[in-house]
């Protein structure tokens, strides 16, 4: 049984974590299905926005599933522990690469790889009843991993992200709300649509529009000032402007 299940109506792709069973949680196969799905994305130009969801599990992601894979890699030899690890953590980078932005609708729990994969996607909508946590800390491990110290100090600020990190605490619904972790809280019947209304206005637009804003976001991210971000929006303004004069004059 495939633990990813993916589909596509129109521009818009969907994914959906398929183990309901074990909370979502990633499995050796579940990784490597993941790692098909980013390389499938990177330069499919069918698909201009992608909706991830956590489909009848009880929650949207448990993390690593710590009956199967999570032993395996602690009993590796330490190289191979650590080629396990990167492969991990580079799923992050790869929803970050890929052209098409992501919308993430969480349902239950967030843990973990779970967390991760809500703040490495683009847009985030929650259920009432979503919540998240930094749980590598609570089983022996730093709380920084899987982006984790990239990604939630950027979104929420460092005061609150550092007590999650160092804590495992759980960050309920309405506290991502206030803290501007996400961008829209719905009943759970409800948040699917709401992903629908907003991917398919985004399909709507220019796919090198999505695709090159989606980029000088993460690369501002990181940008060294002002005039970098400035340097960056005009260079795409002006290709996708000139773009558009060709193609239509």
């Amino acid at each position: 049984m495939n633990q990813l299940i993916y589909r596509q109506e129109d521009k818009i792709g969907h994914l959906t974590l398929n183990r309901p069973d074990k909370y979502n949680a990633f499995d050796k196969q579940m990784l490597h299905e993941f790692e098909d799905f980013i390389a499938a994305r990177m330069y499919d130009t069918k698909v201009s926005v992608i909706i991830l969801d956590g489909g009848d599990g009880k929650g949207f992601c448990a993390g690593l599933d710590m009956q199967t894979l999570g032993p395996e890699i602690f009993n590796m030899a330490p190289v191979d522990a650590y080629n396990a690890q990167a492969r991990l953590s580079r799923m992050m980078l790869g929803l970050r690469k890929i052209p098409q932005p992501i919308i993430c609708c969480v349902h239950g729990a967030a843990a973990g790889i779970g967390f991760s994969l809500a703040m490495a996607s683009d847009i985030r909508i929650l259920a009432q009843d979503a919540k998240f946590s930094a749980a590598y800390i609570n089983i022996g491990l730093g709380g920084a991993d899987m982006a984790s110290s990239y990604f939630l100090p950027r979104l929420i600020g460092s005061g609150r992200a550092n007590e999650f990190l160092l804590t495992g605490n759980w960050m309920n619904a309405k506290e991502a709300m206030n803290l501007g972790f996400a961008s829209r809280m719905v009943p759970k019947d409800e948040m699917l649509d709401t992903a629908a209304i907003l991917a398919k206005t985004m399909s709507e637009k220019n796919p090198l529009g999505l695709r090159m804003t989606k980029e000088a976001i993460n690369i501002n991210m990181d940008a060294s000032g002002l005039e970098a971000c400035l340097q960056l929006e005009d260079r795409n303004q002006m290709m996708l402007a000139f773009g558009m004069h060709k193609k239509t004059g």
